[in-house]
């Protein structure tokens, strides 16, 4: 992947994104939450060629895929095939080997993080497996594996590099860093900044120097493609991450004014990437923040973190942002894993709700934050796009 010198044209972008299609890396036994909001589905277009690019040569422009493949809908039975041989057979299939018939069950385990706070508001850590009960579409579903513990995690951070963040930046910065020094040591960390389109400021690694130096990067100025660097920063995960548990962290003051995609359509790519649980931290307090302004950013953010699992928080000041970050890391760093085996064929395709309970001896009132659904992981909508390298000169 080239570092990126100079501006480069739209078709050098498409041809690139072409090149990159057939690059598959799916992130290991995660399943995508799924919501179906405001009716259809929008098309999210790829992201638009940058003119001059500010600050350092070290930012490179993630491209948003701008043919995210449609899930199937509804749930219509698969029509019967004939019976195959061992390399082409597949869950579902009747299949014949050494002469002998087999019928090969299609079992699609759906990995939950979870995390748990009693009637006080207070995290509850201690439960065993059997306080745990899982339905899928109102179907309950069985266990197959549960854990507790600090799992490594892929963490994206997401920055408002909008010309309204200037003020803020500071506090902002080192925050995030203090979050990276909060997590596992085996966790890996990537930055975005976003304006009016998104930049990747640094790669994976563990390195806090190295974030650090990437957040000198970020210029504030333009407006905000909160959604087009959602749809990027997944896509980047989805092609990248070495951790099945994947979170991305998103810091901003504002509603999106500049993205090419909708909310329904980067929740839903969101969903069609195995992708991460997603925090926000909305930033939408001063005299530069109208309050029409403030609550349709409130609704977008809580929206993006209740479908994933992820959580809004919204501080009245700067100085609450870094107590935040806090206790972003603590709720990573203790939640449930949860996995179970789906009733349902993914062959059938549609959204499935997901829905799970915390009952134990001694707590009254758990209530448990997870995805509230998803759309099973099939070949249809396995490829992801991410952003891509520009090409070499």
């Amino acid at each position: 992947m080239h570092r990126r010198s100079k501006s480069w044209s739209p078709m050098d972008a498409e041809r690139v994104r072409t090149q990159c299609a057939g690059a598959l890396l799916a992130a290991a036994g995660l399943l995508v939450p799924g919501v179906m909001v405001c009716g259809g589905w929008a098309q999210a277009p790829a992201a638009q060629a940058s003119g001059t690019q500010s600050g350092s040569q070290n930012r490179r422009p993630l491209t948003v895929d701008s043919d995210p493949v449609p899930v199937p809908e509804g749930d219509a039975p698969v029509a019967s095939k004939p019976a195959a041989t061992g390399a082409q057979a597949t869950a579902g299939e009747i299949t014949r080997e050494n002469g002998k018939f087999t019928l090969r069950a299609n079992a699609y385990e759906v990995r939950l993080n979870a995390s748990v706070i009693d009637s006080s508001g207070q995290p509850v850590d201690s439960l065993p497996q059997d306080a745990f009960k899982v339905y899928e579409d109102g179907a309950p579903q069985s266990i197959v594996g549960f854990r507790h513990e600090d799992l490594p995690v892929s963490l994206g951070i997401l920055i408002d590099s909008s010309g309204s963040m200037y003020d803020k930046r500071t506090s902002v910065d080192a925050a995030s860093l203090d979050l990276v020094k909060l997590s596992n040591h085996e966790d890996e960390a990537f930055l975005v900044d976003f304006s009016s389109e998104p930049y990747l400021d640094t790669d994976f690694t563990n390195d806090v120097a190295k974030l650090q130096q990437g957040l000198s990067y970020i210029k504030s100025s333009g407006g905000t493609a909160l959604y087009d660097a959602v749809i990027a920063s997944a896509d980047y995960l989805a092609k990248n991450a070495k951790r099945p548990k994947q979170v991305l962290l998103i810091v901003t003051d504002g509603e999106d004014n500049a993205s090419g995609a909708s909310l329904e359509t980067t929740i839903r790519r969101v969903q069609d990437l195995d992708g991460p649980a997603i925090y926000c931290i909305g930033l939408l307090f001063g005299d530069d923040v109208s309050r029409s302004e403030a609550r349709h950013a409130r609704e977008v953010l809580t929206e993006l973190a209740l479908q994933t699992g992820g959580q809004a928080y919204f501080p009245k000041s700067l100085k609450e942002v870094d107590g935040i970050t806090h206790e972003v890391a603590a709720d990573i760093r203790t939640q449930y894993t949860i996995s179970y085996h789906s009733t349902k064929s993914p062959e059938l395709g549609g959204y499935r709700t997901i829905h799970v309970e915390a009952k134990a001896k001694g707590y009254r009132g758990l209530q448990v934050r997870t995805r509230t659904g998803y759309f099973p992981k099939t070949a249809a909508n396995a490829n992801p796009g991410g952003f891509s390298a520009p090409p070499a000169h």
